[in-house]
């Protein structure tokens, strides 16, 4: 067992909680679960588990917030801690990995990336968008989550950050009309973030090449200030061409072409829709479109 410390968010997520938690107890010294207040049977699984401890919070349209009230609320006493989502888990070679490495990070490490694949319809997405590098695994009291509506990145406030070997997955087991309506969901969130790189809305955008985030992830925010860019619609397209055609994902068959359809462009069109809709009803000015994200979405930025 290591000095870790994992949180995890959930809400109705008894469909993966279980292969989660049968994950990460083993290496775990304490496992903090952060529940919206679920109606399935979640917690009446996690309540199984020795090492974990349930905090339950009203949740707010916002995962970073969600994520660092529980960095606040939870009583965590690991030397380091683990984010995962309910339906990640650690493949065997970075559970060795951790295993063997993370007693002996030196002090001027404050955080540790990995890469993350996606397993869609039960197959490994080797292609598109692999690798994802993201930093999972901080010491406590050196990072948090950054205060941002989509694309959220574990934020260190001193230290430097190394990646390990191997991956992590990100294996949701819901049927695609559970995936889609996520990112219906995910829309406005994103239609929000791309108009404050656009327009300042609320100036974090203009920190983002100063943020101490996982390199991968730095040039990731570099592209998507890029992205925002290009004219609406186009811009959906071009990028389901680069990860379909050009990153390959076409070698990864029906399974690389749903994925990249979805999540590529059909995604990306409904991004621009929302945009459009947004500017449409507001303009450009700040004031109305918060005030209509907030009435309309229940979106707050």
């Amino acid at each position: 067992m290591l000095d870790l410390s994992v949180i995890i968010l959930t809400f109705n997520e008894e469909v993966h909680i279980r292969r989660c938690l049968d994950n990460v107890a083993p290496i775990a010294k304490e496992i903090f679960i952060i529940d919206s207040f679920s109606t399935d049977r979640t917690l009446e699984i996690a309540k199984e588990y020795s090492k974990v401890q349930i905090l339950q919070h009203k949740w707010e349209n916002n995962h970073s917030m969600q994520f660092n009230w529980g960095l606040g609320n939870a009583p965590i006493t690991g030397k380091w801690i683990l984010r995962l989502d309910a339906d990640e888990y650690l493949l065997p070679e970075l559970i060795e990995e951790i295993k063997q490495k993370l007693p002996n990070v030196p002090d001027s490490v404050s955080g540790i990336s990995f890469n993350r694949r996606h397993i869609f319809l039960d197959k490994w997405m080797k292609h598109g968008v692999y690798p994802v590098t993201l930093l999972r695994l901080f010491r406590r009291g050196k990072g948090a989550c950054e205060q941002r509506l989509m694309d959220e990145h574990i934020q260190v406030t001193e230290g430097d950050v190394v990646q390990f070997d191997n991956d992590f997955c990100d294996h949701n087991l819901n049927n695609l009309s559970w995936f889609c309506h996520k990112h219906v969901n995910y829309a406005v969130r994103e239609a929000a973030d791309l108009i404050d790189i656009e327009l300042g809305l609320t100036g974090a955008a203009e920190g983002d090449s100063g943020r101490l985030i996982s390199p991968q992830a730095a040039k990731k925010r570099a592209k998507k200030h890029r992205y925002a860019k290009q004219p609406l619609f186009w811009r959906s397209f071009a990028y389901f061409i680069y990860r379909y055609v050009v990153k390959g994902a076409f070698l990864d068959g029906r399974e690389g072409f749903l994925f990249s359809f979805i999540q590529g462009w059909w995604y990306r069109t409904l991004v621009d829709a929302k945009i459009l809709e947004i500017k449409r009803a507001c303009g450009s000015d700040p004031d109305k479109i918060r005030r209509h994200l907030r009435d309309v979405y229940g979106v707050t930025i």
